[in-house]
């Protein structure tokens, strides 16, 4: 059992944020960083038992920026 899972937060091309999970198939998108907390927090819960689930999620927030040249 982990006791932590990381998500790679980027800001989605249409708006809002999506968020997935490193090394698990769990993804999840919202509008805000606060709903987007909520839906990592209930993708986690649906996505593991209770007795798998880790205790700490963390979010890596990832921001690109193109540059022109």
């Amino acid at each position: 059992m982990s006791t932590e899972i990381i998500f790679v937060v980027e800001e989605s091309p249409e708006g809002g944020f999506e968020a997935r999970a490193l090394g698990h198939s769990v993804y999840t998108e919202a509008d805000s960083l606060e709903e987007l907390r909520e839906m990592v927090r209930d993708a986690v819960e649906c996505h593991f038992e209770a007795t798998e689930r880790p205790r700490i999620v963390r979010l890596h927030f990832v921001k690109e920026e193109v540059l022109a040249v």
